[in-house]
């Protein structure tokens, strides 16, 4: 087979599964393999939509994972002793986080969900809040949907941005991840920075 070809019949499956064991997994950075991805097929000259699939894999990836990840969560909130699973997400949620997310689904259902796939870390408390909350299965995958398209879009584009400005691949992947990791991480080192600073005076 052709090289891009060996590429692609490897490649995809290897980013669906990533993808979504990170969705059940968060310490895998599933924003920086989707843009790297990205950027590997940008530069496929005989595919020239060939970062669609990128887009489409990821989705579907980072749905069946948030979707695994729930189901996991409703079984531990329907058993009298809850679940490792549904224990592992309160530990990942601070109180207040949780209560803005459960404050953002009251006054806006599940539009917050597409919007906690966006923001760094805030799918974890948007879900938490959801299964806490009693929300079926079904509700949960209508307003994820959406959600993981967008996410895989987003990241998708940092990949093309990365591969667009470099002729070489490993340069514009080297950009992609750093950007992912600028968007993932810097809000939580911003909000350590203030947090720490204390009362002026």
């Amino acid at each position: 087979m052709p090289p891009e070809t060996t590429q692609r019949a490897v490649g995809y499956p290897a980013l669906f599964v990533l993808v979504a064991l990170g969705a059940l997994v968060p310490v895998i950075p599933t924003g920086a393999l989707v843009s790297s991805a990205a950027v590997v097929a940008f530069h496929q000259r005989s595919l020239p939509l060939g970062v669609v699939p990128v887009f489409g894999v990821a989705a579907l990836a980072a749905f069946c994972g948030d979707l695994a990840l729930y189901w996991l969560g409703q079984r531990g909130v329907r058993s009298r002793g809850g679940s490792r699973m549904l224990e592992s997400l309160r530990r990942r949620t601070a109180p207040e986080r949780l209560e803005r997310a459960r404050t953002g689904l009251d006054a806006h259902g599940v539009l917050v969900l597409v919007l906690s796939r966006l923001v760094p870390a805030g799918r974890i408390p948007v879900m938490l809040a959801c299964l806490l909350g009693g929300m079926p299965l079904r509700r949960f995958a209508r307003g994820d949907a959406p959600a993981c398209l967008a996410w895989a879009a987003t990241y998708g584009l940092i990949g093309i941005l990365g591969g667009s400005l470099f002729s070489e691949p490993w340069k514009g992947v080297a950009l992609a991840v750093a950007l992912t990791v600028v968007i993932s991480g810097g809000p939580a080192v911003w909000r350590r920075a203030r947090g720490g600073r204390g009362p002026a005076g």
